[in-house]
């Protein structure tokens, strides 16, 4: 294992960054469809067809994941990476048309000093170079590529681990109103360095946002349960977390095959407790290794 999301069988991630804009797409390619459920935990979200993963809906199966920088304009990613499955055959069939199911979330970085006067926003042409690309990589890139986590440059960072034969990995990228500590967060006073007089909006240019894999057989209602508890990671490394101006939001997936019986509650348990401690591996490797 290399302590990367990947490490979970069957998933792909690509990143593709715009330097001058400073901003960027992840999107997680899976090899075939896989079972999802999501926890939006912020007060200011943004996203894309996160109701369709309630337990009691109608789609059984996802497609592809989407983390973009940009607001509201990063959920044209996922248009551009539905149009594009589509066209390669991947999706629902829906008479002429493959439909593809594809969740995205989105992290406010439009006032990171990149350049956002285009006249065209970048990330649909950005999300199609993010399914082309095939590295797992941490670092300011992807999604992560102008984000900001409190005082200090956020980004993009994976983890993994294995138990009882499954293997567990996290995706975030850190773009948090709250400050990332690398030990306990200290109780009491609460530092707000986003707050800075005259920026504007200033506090509100927020939001982690990522992903929870596993091979474990998981249904939608478990994998729910799993992405909210991951969310536990993300309250003991960032000091404050899911403030009104967070749009903080984890997706859990499971690439087992169709069909096999699911984890019982004391794996899923389990399952959950060692996703969050991905995700403060993983947030912490976003922050400290950027």
């Amino acid at each position: 294992m290399q302590d990367r999301f990947t490490d979970v069988p069957g998933l792909n991630v690509g990143h593709a960054s715009d330097a001058v804009a400073r901003t960027g797409v992840t999107v997680v390619l899976p090899d075939a469809p896989v079972t999802m459920g999501v926890a939006v935990r912020g007060g200011a979200p943004g996203t894309r067809e996160t109701d369709a993963l309630a337990p009691d809906t109608l789609v059984e199966r996802v497609h592809a994941l989407v983390l973009s920088g940009g607001s509201v304009f990063g959920l044209a990613a996922a248009d551009a990476v539905a149009v594009e499955l589509s066209r390669l055959g991947i999706g629902l069939d829906a008479g002429p048309l493959k439909v593809p199911v594809v969740p995205a979330a989105i992290l406010f970085d439009l006032f990171n000093g990149g350049a956002k006067d285009w006249a065209e926003p970048p990330y649909r042409a950005l999300a199609l170079a993010a399914l082309d690309d095939a590295t797992d990589m941490s670092g300011q890139i992807g999604a992560g590529a102008g984000a900001t986590a409190g005082s200090r440059p956020g980004g993009i960072g994976t983890a993994s681990t294995r138990h009882g034969g499954y293997t567990i990995g996290a995706l975030i990228a850190v773009n948090s109103f709250g400050e990332v500590y690398a030990g306990e967060p200290p109780s009491g006073d609460v530092p707000l360095p986003k707050l800075r007089a005259g920026q504007g909006l200033a506090g509100r240019e927020n939001t982690t946002i990522g992903a929870i894999a596993t091979d474990a057989p998981l249904t939608r209602a478990q994998s729910t349960r799993l992405a909210g508890m991951a969310h536990d990671g993300l309250a003991r490394c960032i000091r404050p977390i899911h403030t009104m101006f967070d749009g903080d939001c984890l997706f859990a997936l499971s690439t087992a095959p169709a069909g096999e019986p699911p984890v019982d509650a004391v794996t899923l348990s389990i399952l959950g407790t060692l996703a969050a401690d991905m995700v403060v591996r993983a947030v912490r490797r976003a922050v400290f290794a950027a």
